[in-house]
């Protein structure tokens, strides 16, 4: 005979639980911390090649292989995340002008010089990122972008300072002449990514750069 036990805990078989899923790569990663800096990568990716009005949180997402809300937990938006690549651009500008004055002499306006080339040789080489640096998503002014601001302008401002301090350059308001340096070669940057100045090949362009920059030291120089 056969005996069929009617208790409610023998009635029926318990399914096994299901093998846990491994976790993905890219969730290992969020959980590392690191999520935020894959999105500003993924964003910078995406925007040397596109429009970056065109740029969503979500096409964001499908570039690092995440959910599309996982982005709002490091960015509420857009614009957020934008911000965030333009302090992150600041801190390369840095870099690359602190990098351009390794191996140069004392001389000042050799060191002015080399921080002038480099910085619009940054801006060529990365036309879309430096077009965010400077575009109305760093206008959010937040306390991390504003510290990389002032960072990369720092590297500049020490230059003039550092020339006035032995008596090259002439004195007066070293921030001021420091933005009237800067603004000389943010405009040759946005007008050479913008295809606004003739198209010169590499060595005449070389010496544009050289002839605007030594007429910028001239007027700085003290003369006897």
């Amino acid at each position: 005979m056969l005996l069929v036990s009617t208790s409610a805990e023998s009635s029926f078989v318990k399914p096994p639980k299901p093998p846990k899923s491994p976790v993905s790569p890219q969730c290992d990663r969020y959980h590392h911390g690191d999520l935020r800096q894959s999105l500003i990568d993924a964003a910078i990716e995406l925007i040397q090649t596109s429009n970056v009005d065109q740029l969503s949180l979500r096409e964001v997402a499908r570039q690092v292989g995440v959910s599309h809300n996982a982005p709002y937990r490091h960015f509420p938006d857009k614009e957020a995340l934008l911000s965030a690549v333009a302090e992150q651009g600041f801190q390369r500008l840095r870099l690359a002008t602190e990098n351009a004055l390794v191996g140069t002499s004392s001389n000042s306006a050799e060191r002015l010089r080399a921080i002038g080339s480099s910085y619009v040789q940054f801006a060529i080489q990365n036309p879309m990122y430096y077009r965010v640096m400077f575009s109305e998503y760093n206008r959010r002014q937040d306390e991390a972008l504003k510290a990389a601001m002032a960072q990369s302008f720092a590297v500049l401002f020490m230059v003039i300072q550092e020339g006035q301090a032995i008596g090259y350059f002439r004195l007066g308001d070293p921030r001021l002449m420091a933005q009237t340096a800067w603004s000389l070669v943010h405009g040759i940057a946005m007008l050479t990514i913008d295809g606004q100045l003739p198209d010169f090949d590499g060595e005449e362009f070389d010496r544009f750069l050289q002839v605007s920059t030594q007429m910028l030291i001239e007027g700085f120089v003290i003369r006897c």
